[in-house]
């Protein structure tokens, strides 16, 4: 899992003075696997400026295509006059606004930018790629082209966010929640003793007779689905920059505003997402297991038959999807002819096993399979979904319809009964009952009880089934390191 700590930032207060191998280390302690701090634009030297392409000329007699140019960076050059650039990218026009880096810039690899003589012209810096900058490869195959609002001669460094760290944690079979900032932010709040403001905490409509209709036929795989539907969407939108960049930092590519924000929300909260486009979903949508040898095209192009084990998503015609796996490629959001206008936003928590054992059946291990075998918190569907539908008005112009619908199968939370002593006697150090107990509360335990403890683990700890689990959780916040070392005492003689 992949953290940027700009963003980790938004979830907790942290000292502005506190780094990422700070927090690396915090972390650490608290038993979390942060395998490193990536530091992002750390030779980074503007000026990097917005810059407008005036003119283009196609430069005769290479053995590629070449072009000069001249780009208005506004005064990031000094004189505010149109500045010359040969470039070899076919993915832009005149009055396209790009990123100029000047002479006197450093970009990453000590890669220095000076004014040089090629192709017959002299280039006074540089037209630049996703890749250029450290952002990796956005898959345009070209120089990164923005949206048209941002003003000339603008700083590129702060507008891409150039300038990052990213902490880079691996995440144990048993700890699917911190697949998510939500998670991790968790973890951070609780490492620092600081509050944290929780993303998942979020108004959402009761559920009522209007939404999409579901129906679901195996509730011991799904036993929850909500689903929520966008109307009114501009297929023109795209996604902002601010949320390609988070993606990008996150390891994921910028699909479409639609996707996008699915992958967001499901990196934010750690409840998989699926947008479906309504126009071509016929009927209720269902799920049910596979009848054996039904065909599935999933969203990769893959013709797959299924098996009967394969618990999947139907409307009318048969299987759309493979549940908590990867949805079917007939009822996709269209991010090519741009024509999808109404999404249909499915967050349903699937039974892990059964998705573990599809994803190996075909062989398919994606972002949604990797949680649900880990354990999503059932909880957060609603409020995920939310999430997106706030967004996809915000960010592409839709309307939020009425109809909300919720298919739950009721089920108690998980409880455990523990000496309140029973911490202490495991690890060999006197905790005491208050600090149990507030150990416990800051995981998301209810706590209640004197010396036998009446303990309900919270929804997104389903790793959390018996008293020795609770009390890894009291010692390892409390610190590893502070176990006492203590030698075997040998036998003795004669015994």
């Amino acid at each position: 899992m992949r953290v940027p700590l700009s963003w980790l930032r938004e979830y907790v207060d942290l000292p502005a003075t506190e780094t990422g191998r700070d927090v690396q280390a915090k972390l650490v302690s608290a038993g979390l696997e942060v395998e490193r701090v990536e530091q992002l634009g750390a030779d980074l030297k503007g000026p990097l400026a917005v810059g407008q392409v005036l003119t283009i000329e196609e430069l005769e007699g290479f053995k590629k295509p070449i072009r000069f140019c001249t780009v208005d960076v506004g005064q990031a050059n000094g004189t505010g006059e149109p500045q010359e650039i040969v470039c070899g990218a076919r993915n832009f026009s005149v009055g396209d606004k790009v990123v100029v880096v000047l002479p006197g810039a450093v970009l990453p690899g000590n890669f220095a930018i000076a004014a040089r003589k090629t192709y017959g012209r002299t280039s006074h810096g540089m037209i630049c790629s996703g890749d250029e900058l450290g952002m990796g490869d956005d898959g345009s195959g070209g120089i990164i082209v923005l949206p048209p609002e941002y003003e000339v001669g603008t700083d590129a460094i702060e507008l891409l966010e150039l300038v990052d760290e990213v902490l880079d944690i691996a995440v144990t079979p048993d700890r699917g929640y911190c697949l998510s900032l939500r998670g991790i932010a968790r973890e951070t709040a609780i490492a620092y003793g600081l509050p944290l403001r929780d993303p998942a905490l979020l108004d959402v409509p009761a559920p009522n007779a209007f939404g999409h209709p579901v129906k679901i036929s195996e509730p011991l795989g799904c036993d929850r689905f909500t689903a929520r539907t966008v109307t009114g969407l501009d297929p023109e939108a795209r996604s902002p920059i601010w949320l390609q960049r988070r993606l990008q930092k996150a390891g994921m590519r910028s699909i479409s505003l639609a996707v996008d924000i699915t992958n967001y929300v499901m990196l934010e909260l750690g409840q998989p997402l699926h947008a479906y486009d309504r126009s071509r979903i016929q009927g209720a949508i269902g799920v049910r297991r596979a009848e054996q040898g039904e065909k599935l095209t999933t969203l990769d192009g893959t013709q797959r038959t299924l098996d009967a084990e394969d618990l999947v998503i139907t409307d009318d015609r048969g299987p759309i999807g493979l549940a908590g796996v990867m949805g079917g490629a007939h009822t996709e959001i269209d991010d090519t002819e741009g024509t999808t206008t109404e999404v249909v936003i499915e967050a349903a928590h699937f039974d892990p096993i059964s998705v573990a054992r599809t994803a190996r059946r075909h062989k398919l291990a994606s972002e949604a399979s990797k949680r649900f075998e880990r354990g999503v918190d059932p909880l957060a569907a609603s409020a995920a979904a939310q999430r997106t539908v706030d967004l996809l008005v915000l960010l592409a112009g839709g309307s939020a319809d009425a109809g909300v619908t919720e298919v739950i199968t009721p089920s108690a939370p998980h409880t455990i009964t523990i000496p309140a002593n029973h911490p202490d006697r495991v690890a060999g150090v006197e905790y005491g009952r208050e600090t149990v107990v507030r150990r416990l509360q800051e995981v998301g335990c209810d706590v209640y009880g004197q010396d036998e403890l009446l303990v309900t683990v919270p929804s997104w700890r389903p790793d959390l089934t018996d008293p020795n689990d609770l009390a890894e959780e009291v010692i390892r916040l409390e610190g590893y390191e502070n176990l006492p070392s203590t030698l075997p005492k040998p036998p003795r003689a004669g015994a």
